[in-house]
């Protein structure tokens, strides 16, 4: 993962805690316990960071209901 990755990786991770305000180890837990981090994050980086922070945060937010690592 280069820097660029880990970045984007961490400002997603930041948000989304800050919208859902629970801790970003929490946060970090549910996305790599679901497979998200890695399978969605990450490998959507090209794409996902090239839109806007509310969008980003209410895609992930959704992607985390569907795998069952948020009820909201």
């Amino acid at each position: 993962m280069d820097r660029d990755v880990l970045e984007f990786v961490t400002f997603c991770i930041g948000a989304v805690a800050n919208d859902l305000g629970i801790s970003r180890g929490d946060v970090y837990n549910r996305l790599k316990s679901s497979g998200l981090l890695d399978g969605y994050i990450v490998k959507s980086y090209d794409v996902l960071h090239t839109f806007s922070r509310p969008y980003i945060v209410d895609d992930i937010k959704d992607c985390m209901r569907e795998e069952g690592v948020l009820a909201e």
